[in-house]
């Protein structure tokens, strides 16, 4: 079973910006997301406000893992891939920090939708695939590193964060603002169009014929702007303002 996991593990690292995208969407139109939650629309704002929280908590999770020790994710040739073994900053509360902000966004955005089912489903598919993929980069770690990972992995957990742990890991390091602008804020483009579109899809779900599109235009201008402002801090990162040489 976890020679399997593995070979799933391995095609997901290589095809993770192809597929997870065609996966989110198919997943998200298994159903029409609610408008109600037991006939009651309070319960369903209050279930996008929590959904929202969950989103912006796992940035803000990845913030401080890129801010205080950053790893390059994409492998080598898009294969599991390590030059050294990162133990400092968030890696030495949990050994897959990035992964569980990853988690807490996949899940906020399944939420916004709201179907339990839909929720259930992507959650759970999502749970899958990340473990195929630590399976994956584990056996390549172990491989690579040895005893010393192994020891890794005896002093911290794969998911669940010891915060215990977190002020010996970040002891001397300092929070580098720049890099997680630089490192992650597509990320935060994603997450937020992904957010706006599910709300789009909740609503045009539940219009009825002759209702007003004052609020969806609202979103489509939102994206508009979070696009923009997507493009411009990629312009600025060409130029090397975010540099982490580079005074502030």
């Amino acid at each position: 079973m976890k020679s399997a996991m593995v070979h799933i593990g391995n095609f997901f690292f290589r095809f993770r910006n192809l597929a997870f995208p065609g996966i989110i969407v198919v997943l998200l139109l298994i159903k029409a997301p609610p408008s109600e939650i037991f006939g009651s629309h309070a319960l369903e704002r209050l279930k996008d406000i929590i959904a929202l929280g969950i989103v912006l908590f796992g940035l803000v999770f990845r913030a401080v893992v890129i801010g205080y020790a950053y790893i390059q994710r994409g492998g080598l040739k898009k294969r599991v891939y390590a030059k050294d073994l990162v133990t400092e900053g968030m890696f030495g509360v949990c050994r897959n920090p990035l992964y569980v902000g990853n988690m807490l966004i996949y899940s906020g955005v399944f939420l916004m939708h709201g179907d339990p089912l839909v929720v259930f489903v992507g959650i759970a598919s999502f749970a899958f695939i990340y473990q195929c993929i630590v399976y994956a980069e584990e056996a390549f770690l172990e491989g690579r590193f040895g005893d010393g990972y192994r020891a890794y992995c005896a002093d911290v957990p794969r998911w669940l964060p010891r915060i215990g742990n977190f002020a010996a890991a970040t002891r001397g390091m300092e929070f580098n603002f720049k890099r997680v602008i630089a490192k992650d804020y597509s990320t935060v483009s994603a997450a937020l169009i992904a957010l706006l579109l599910v709300e789009i899809y909740k609503y045009l779900a539940a219009a009825e014929p002759g209702q007003y599109i004052v609020y969806p235009s609202l979103l489509v201008m939102m994206m508009a702007l979070v696009g923009i402002a997507t493009a411009l801090v990629s312009f600025l990162k060409k130029r090397g303002v975010f540099s982490e040489g580079k005074p502030a």
